[in-house]
Order: C-alpha cells, then structure tokens, then sequence
C-alpha cells in the first residue's frame, strides 16, 4: 500500500472516531459551536484528501455531509436528530470506503452504492435565499412530496468499526522515542562492557557493571512499556454512537457520562475488553433502563443514565458499568435457571442474592421476556465472563431491584511483561501470575499430620478457621504425584470468588516475565494461559488459575462454602490481618499485612554502612534498614520485611516469619518503648504490634530509635 494512502487511512479512521462522539454530544446539544466547527473541519478535510488522492466516491460522500453542516453554520438549518441521523450515515458510508480502500491495498473505493445516503443529506437541505418567496419544507423531494424522515439504524448494522492499518500504527511522542534511543545505546555500552569483562572473581568492577546493567534494562522496560499503554478513551470511542442508535431503537431516552478516560492500559488488554464492554453497554440499555413511561411511574426522570467509570486499584485497572434502570431481581434470575435446569431447586433455595445474580453469567440463560432482534437468546454474559479472565480479571455484579446495576471489571494493567511466582512440580518449573496470589503456607513436622483433613474424599486444610481446598498440582497435570511428604509448600491463590491452596513441591522466587502465546495444542488443556523464558533458558508454563480451578473442580463447590466454613468469630470489619514475626532476640512482633510489600531472605554480605546506617541496594533503590534491637550476629542471610514508606521503602531486619493471621486485638496494654503502637494478644502470645508509620518516618530522615534493654539501634 502507497505510504501516502495509509497515512491517510490512519488519520481518518481516527478523526472519525472523534466525529462519532462529537455528533451525539451535538444531539444532545445543538448549540455547542465549537463541537460544531471540530466536526465540520473534520469532514472538510476528509473530502478535499479524497480529492487530491482522487477518491472520487469518498469525496461525493463526505461533500454531502459537509453541504448539511455548513448550512448548519450559516444558521439556515437547525441541528435536528434527523439531521444527526443523516450525518451518521455517511460517516458510516465513509467508512465503508475506507474499507474497501485498505482491503485492496489502495487502489479501489469498492462497489458500494451511497446514492440514497447522499440524497438523504440533499433532502435535508433548505434552498438558497435569493429572493422573496415561500421556502420549501427542508424535509421535502424534488416532486414536492414529503419525504419521511431518516430513521436511526443500530450500531451493529453494517459499517465496519475497526481498521487493520489504523491498529497496527500507535502514534508516540517524539520524545519519549528519543530518551528510549538514549537507553538503548546506554544499554549496549552496559554489554559490552559485560561482554570483555574478565568475570565477576577476577573483576572487582564487575558486579558494579552488572548491577548498572539491571538498572538501566529496568528503565528501558518501563519506557517502552509507556509506548503500549493507550487511555480507556479509545475503548469508550463508539459507545456514545452505539448508546445513541440503540436508545432510539428501542424507544429510550439515555444519557451517557464517562469519568476517568485518561486511565491508561495495555494495548493487547484494550482489544480484548472492547468487545465484551460494548455487550455490557448494550445490556444496560436494552435492559436495565426503562422505557420513559415506565420510569415516570416510577417517579424517575424520563431519561436514564449510564456511567462509564475507570480508575486504577491494586495495581488493576477497575471499570465500572452504572446504570440507574429497575436492577436484577434475583427470584426472577433464579426461576429462569430452574426453568433452564442450570442449577438443581436445592441448589437454588441455598443460594443469596449475590449468589443468584451471579447465575446471569450461565451459558444460554437470559431473563428478557421475549426473543428479539437485539436480545433475549442467553448469548453473551458467559461469554463476557470468559474473555475477561482469560486475561487474568475478575467481573462482579452488584445490583439493586428499582434503583440499577453496576458490573465491574477488574483487568491486569498488561499482559506483555507481568509479575509471577515461579514454583516447581515433578521437576519442572511453572510460574504463577502475582494476581492471583495471596499468601504462601509451609507445613511441615508434627503439624502437617493435623492441618491436612479430608472433606468428602478431598483433602482441605484449615487455614485460620477456613477450609481451604487442596489442589496437587503434579496430579492435576499428570506429572506425577509424591506421597507421605515430611512438607508441604501451599501456594493460596483466588480463583473467581473462591479460594484454594495449590500444592507444589518447590517455592523459588517472584520474577517479572515476558509472556509468550501459547501454541493451540497446549490452549486446549485450559490450564495454561502462556509460556516464558526463563533466564537460563528453559521454557516455563504459565498456569491459568481460573482453568486449574476449573479442572479440579474447585469452582463446583463454591455454592456449598457457606456450610463448611464456620461462622466468623466477629465482624470482619472488626478483625485485622496481621504478619506475625519473630525479632532477632526471640521477642514476638506484628504489623498490618497491608502495610507488607513483600518478605526477602537478603544476603549479609549485601549491607553496606554509610554513616552510621546500614543500607542495601535493592530493585533499582537503597533500601535503609532497621534492627530492631542490637544488631545480630553474621548470618549467610537475613529474613527482611519491607514496609511501603512515605517515599522509598524500608526494610525491618527479622528473625523468622511466623504466620499471618485474622484478629481482633481486643486484648491490649500500653507500648513499652518508642516504635510500638501497643501491646496486644495475638494466637496465644504477647505481641508488640508495630508503628510502622514512625518506623517509615524515621527511616526517610535518616534516624530510627527502636531502644530495647541492653542495646539499641539507629
């Protein structure tokens, strides 16, 4: 294709994505000049490109639409839904070229025939003022007849919406693509210094080398992962066409806001939840908001709102789906999966409302009285639910009867280079995705005889008062399977609303991976969602959490939690999770696990004391540290918890982990020393529990006093 046409085919297909917006927003309101002028000076320069590029149907097209609006300018025309109708029309024909002009590589318009879209605009066109006289009807024909109205057509019918050329082209800062080269030529000095160094035993210099290597490497990344991000705007791009075209549709009156469009994702992430948010759009409107009789009877405005919110939580992305409609009703979700025979009737009387709501996400279940055209065949929430973790997200809903719905999706930032757990079963080595993960659990000794129980032939482990399904993961992918263990290494993941514990043989270490595709042989197991390379070389398989729930049946059993987890011993908002630790001198400490950003086993030899303070270079930073009491004896390794600080992190030197465990704290006495918020009852023991905020404080202005008798620290 000539550079000049995909040039243009970039820059039009973007300026109408722009034109779709801009159009219902001028619906919605006619005066809005300056809307006015953007859309106008959009189709302007769509014709006279087609023109010079000698597009003669695309230019006939868009003259159309141009006629209209200039007359609209001049004030002879009044910004009318007939007139909004009209213009969207030849946007549509205007991307049927486009279409046609990439599928043959720039050399032809295709065979489409606009002519009644063209006469449509013509039609709307009031005569020119020459002189006196009555002024035709601008609705009316050549032959004086009235001509009907152009009648608003569904979003889905006909016109493409994407483009091949416009989504393999990102357009990037020119100077953010400059400081990457500056990287990159950084990164090759790095390597080949890397590369003549005589080695690290022999090269004092070396580890220096290495360690600017990993530095700049990390930079790089982080830049050229800037370059894959796009904001949420070009998700929500068509909603208000597809907002607009199915409220008319359906005889609605809706209004679309969106907050938050600057909220940024991958780009591989922003293709993937397109089409499953367009469905969830659809569905808000077809069917949580009423029609505008039904809403006055009910005493709400006659026209309803749909939200669109994003924002970042947890290192996710959260989309939020609000509509102010009639909502859920949970008897009537549940009647049509008995009627359906999706779920057994004892099942069903068990079930809570949150339980009921989420039965919509079954396979051919739908709650519309009648099939139509746009709904009603049970197709498309499973398959929302399916697309949306296989990227590693979660979807909830949250629904009140009469006052409206919000569907939530929950999605990984990036699927290109994520954080995984690498752990290890029969010899080979597995990584699990950071999302999914929430604690790790080690049994071993006389413990491990009386924590494994059995449940129906299953074997669960009580963890905290919970029952936690266990999952061997060399037995689940046939690998193997290791009896009458002196351990047992748990990895706790969360599977959709359900909790269970993955046994592995080895636990190693958190890393950041490139994801690779998986080939279709392996995609059939559905217990794997990629492979990586791992730095030795060998390939790793990416476990798919969800899938391995799936296929241990895990998930089958999450309606039948409530009976065999016992009831809380009080409100969780009254309980606090807790890491529990031992200080090097035995004493026994806690601190808030939200407080925790990660537990490392740091090399001694590591530290370094620069003035008086002991610091270790640590993911890119300097991590201070801080003894809790005189500082130990040498050590091959010391088990550090990192605290999030005001600005950088701070380390706690430990002398072992103990557990992390749910509380109350009820049992409490004053703090004895500076450090400590107070002293409380935590599994049986006295604990002092933490001040982490002075702890963090302390270490970002350089002094940290935590006295202790006999000693103390800086």
């Amino acid at each position: 294709m000539n550079d000049i046409v995909r040039e243009f085919l970039v820059e039009s297909h973007e300026s109408l994505a722009q034109l779709d917006r801009d159009l219902v927003t001028l619906e919605r309101e006619p005066g809005d000049r300056e809307t006015l002028a953007r859309v106008f000076r959009t189709v302007h320069t769509v014709k006279g490109s087609a023109g010079f590029l000698g597009l003669t149907k695309l230019e006939a097209v868009s003259h159309a639409g141009e006629s209209v609006l200039s007359r609209v300018r001049s004030g002879d025309l009044e910004f009318t839904p007939e007139i909004a109708t009209a213009l969207l029309g030849t946007v549509d024909a205007v991307r049927h070229v486009l279409a046609a002009l990439e599928a043959s590589g720039g050399t032809s318009e295709g065979g489409g025939d606009f002519s009644a879209t063209i006469q449509t605009a013509e039609r709307l066109l009031p005569p020119r003022r020459t002189a006196p006289g009555p002024t035709p009807s601008p609705a009316s024909s050549a032959s004086g007849a009235p001509a009907p109205p152009p009648k608003p057509r569904p979003a889905d019918v006909a016109a493409p919406r994407t483009s091949a050329v416009s989504d393999s082209n990102v357009r990037v800062d020119v100077k953010l693509l400059d400081h990457l080269m500056t990287l990159v030529g950084e990164l090759v000095l790095a390597r080949n210094q890397l590369v003549q160094s005589p080695g690290p035993h022999e090269d004092p210099g070396f580890p220096g080398t290495v360690q600017r290597l990993d530095l700049i490497t990390t930079e790089l990344q982080q830049g050229v992962m800037k370059t894959r991000m796009q904001p949420v705007a070009n998700v929500w791009a068509k909603l208000p066409r597809v907002v607009r075209d199915l409220a008319a549709a359906c005889g609605k009156q809706v209004r679309l806001d969106m907050e938050g469009t600057d909220t940024e994702l991958d780009r591989t992430i922003v293709e993937a939840v397109r089409d499953p948010l367009t469905h969830l759009v659809r569905n808000a409107v077809d069917h949580g908001i009423e029609p505008p009789e039904v809403r006055a009877a009910r005493s709400k405005p006659a026209e309803g709102q749909l939200l669109l919110r994003a924002y970042q939580e947890s290192g996710k992305v959260v989309i939020e789906i609000t509509d102010d409609g009639g909502g859920i009703d949970p008897a009537r979700v549940r009647d049509k999966a008995l009627a359906a025979r999706a779920v057994a009737p004892e099942d069903a009387a068990r079930m809570s409302d949150a339980e009921l709501l989420d039965l919509i996400f079954l396979p051919g279940l739908s709650t519309a009285g009648a099939v139509t055209r746009l709904s009603g065949r049970g197709v498309g929430m499973d398959v929302v639910r399916t697309h949306v973790e296989r990227i590693g997200g979660l979807v909830e809903v949250n629904s009140r009867l009469g006052h409206g719905t919000t569907v939530r999706l929950r999605i990984p930032l990036t699927m290109a280079i994520i954080p995984a757990l690498v752990v290890s079963a029969a010899g080979d080595r597995y990584a699990i995705p950071q999302v999914n993960l929430l604690e790790l659990v080690r049994l071993e000794g006389a413990h491990l005889a009386h924590a494994v129980e059995s449940l129906h032939g299953a074997p669960v482990y009580r963890l905290r008062g919970a029952l936690l399904p266990l999952v061997d993961l060399a037995h689940e992918l046939r690998v193997g399977h290791k009896s009458g263990r002196d351990e047992l290494n748990v990895v706790v993941l969360q599977a959709d609303d359900r909790r269970f514990g993955l046994v592995v043989e080895h636990i190693h270490d958190t890393e950041e991976i490139v994801v690779k595709p998986l080939q279709p042989q392996l995609k059939s197991t559905g217990v794997f969602s990629g492979a990586t390379i791992m730095g030795d070389g060998r390939v790793a398989l990416i476990l798919d959490v969800i899938g391995l729930a799936q296929r241990a049946h895990v998930l089958r059993g999450a309606r039948e939690r409530a009976r065999d987890e016992p009831a809380p011993q009080a409100p969780q908002e009254q309980r606090q999770s807790v890491l529990l630790f031992d200080a090097p001198d035995g004493s026994r400490l806690a601190a808030p696990t939200e407080r925790v950003a990660r537990i490392e086993e740091l090399p001694a030899a590591a530290v370094e004391s620069v003035g008086g303070r002991d610091l270790v270079q640590y993911r890119g930073t300097v991590l201070p540290l801080i003894h809790l009491g005189p500082r130990p004896a040498p050590a091959a390794v010391m088990p550090v918890v990192v605290f999030a600080g005001p600005s950088d992190p701070v380390g706690v030197v430990v002398g072992r982990i103990v557990d992390i465990v749910d509380d109350e704290l009820a049992v409490r006495s004053r703090a004895t020393r500076p450090g400590v918020l107070f002293n409380a009852v935590v599994d049986g023991r006295i604990t002092e529990v933490l001040d982490v905020d002075a702890l963090t404080r302390g270490a970002a202005s350089g002094f940290v006093a935590v006295p202790r008798s006999g000693g103390g620290a800086s």
